[in-house]
């Protein structure tokens, strides 16, 4: 996955895929057993945003390709007493589980019933209810995307390029732009708990190396 963004979108892990990376620093044992309490009250200031979801949450997310401005559809479940997440690509037999306790990416193939691991994009995530401590935010204001409030801070990715992201005080990703294009944003957002069956893999799927480029 070709590394765009360090900054942005923790928490969403590899929804983005090409355009943007995990961003964080490293978690540490007592904020691991944290966790396990399932939701944590965000304790961010004023410089940066939470970035990791402090909840169980399924998000709907319209995404427009850099490469040719097409609309795109994902669902993300993040499961927090877990650090887990799965991705479900609209239209698409394949969806991806992420484990960052076990830095383990696996994508599942309906079709084929295989599973393919690799390691998770980053072998670090900003521990929930924490603000970002890499790169620099600054507050832009406010705004409202899919019924939710969210706060507005503006960064610049690896390439130099200037992205605005909104976050929830609870570290949900509500929406990214880029040169004043909306390149990522919620849909639907309902913070439910999230069951540890839908970050299974389904029993005997076979396991087969990751494609490579």
């Amino acid at each position: 996955m070709r590394q765009v963004s360090g900054q942005v979108i923790a928490g969403l892990g590899v929804l983005l895929g090409s355009m943007f990376s995990v961003a964080a620093y490293a978690q540490t044992p007592a904020v691991a057993s944290s966790a396990a309490a399932g939701k944590h009250e965000a304790v961010c200031d004023q410089n940066a945003p939470c970035i990791t979801p402090g909840t169980d949450v399924d998000i709907d997310y319209e995404l427009t390709s850099p490469q040719n401005g097409s609309l795109l559809k994902q669902r993300m479940r993040w499961q927090v007493a877990t650090l887990r997440q799965r991705i479900d690509p609209e239209g698409n037999a394949l969806f991806m589980l992420t484990s960052w306790p076990d830095h383990t990416l696996t994508v599942v193939d309906l079709v084929r019933h295989t599973q393919s691991v690799m390691p998770a994009p980053s072998h670090e995530l900003t521990p929930p209810g924490h603000p970002a401590m890499m790169g620099h935010y600054a507050r832009l204001g406010s705004s409202v995307v899919a019924g939710e409030h969210c706060t507005l801070w503006r960064t610049k990715d690896s390439d130099g390029f200037v992205t605005d992201a909104c976050y929830t005080a609870d570290g949900l990703l509500l929406q990214v732009s880029r040169k004043q294009k909306i390149m990522v944003q919620a849909v639907r957002v309902d913070r439910a708990a999230q069951p540890d069956s839908i970050f299974r893999v389904p029993e005997g799927f076979s396991k087969v190396a990751p494609a490579t480029p």
